[in-house]
């Protein structure tokens, strides 16, 4: 319900802590809300992902009417209660990130770290999409976009975060037998490929097929 407040925010642990948040396996932060009348808990795992409970606090009974359909004033206002103290953790415990996987936004450091070269937004209808071209030849060797699982072939509507990388075209029917490797998404399918950058793909593996791409820009 209020997925959009943390929309393109990456959480910042170390904030936590001077937020008031305690770690109990997950990060906790009790606070109450219409004028004490509830207390809120706010739980973020560690990937980034909040949720939310409210118990009355005369009958500590557990108040879920905020999490349905149901409409009406005052659980407006409750609701209003909620989001302002989540906009308040989000602007203080997250930092604002087009690219929400951890495995993006490695790949991203990599680069800056290893080639100096900086993420292009070519597609104002795209925000969520990039490219990085070498310097020398402005020549595209990777890519980032966000793509629903199942234009990838998979049984699932979730959009995911790829990579898309250059490779011999000699190899390509080789490295499309690994999994989480898939034909290049919005690319030539005959020079391009895709890694789903959920963690499936070891990040030392990503890097050095990324060096892979870097190279064969070069031609």
């Amino acid at each position: 319900m209020f997925e959009d407040i943390f929309r393109r925010k990456k959480l910042n642990i170390k904030k936590l802590v001077s937020f008031g948040f305690v770690n109990h396996g997950d990060w906790i932060y009790e606070r109450d809300v219409m004028d004490g009348e509830f207390s809120l808990k706010v739980k973020i795992d560690k990937n980034g992902n909040v949720d939310t409970d409210l118990l009355e606090n005369g009958t500590n009974d557990p108040y879920i009417l905020y999490k349905t359909n149901a409409s009406g004033t005052f659980v407006g206002e409750v609701r209003s209660a909620i989001e302002e103290v989540l906009i308040e953790i989000a602007e203080n415990c997250f930092e604002l990130t087009i690219f929400k996987s951890n495995q993006a936004n490695m790949l991203i450091d990599y680069v800056r770290n290893t080639y100096g070269d900086e993420l292009e937004f070519l597609w104002d209808k795209f925000p969520d999409n990039a490219i990085w071209r070498r310097k020398d030849n402005r020549k595209w060797y990777g890519a980032i976009l966000t793509v629903q699982r199942n234009k990838l072939g998979m049984n699932c509507d979730e959009f995911a975060e790829v990579i898309d990388l250059r490779i011999q075209q000699d190899k390509m029917e080789e490295v499309l037998q690994n999994e989480h490797y898939y034909p290049g998404w919005h690319m030539n399918k005959k020079s391009w490929y895709t890694i789903v950058l959920d963690d499936g793909v070891p990040d030392n593996e990503i890097c050095k097929r990324l060096d892979e791409s870097y190279k064969l820009a070069k031609k």
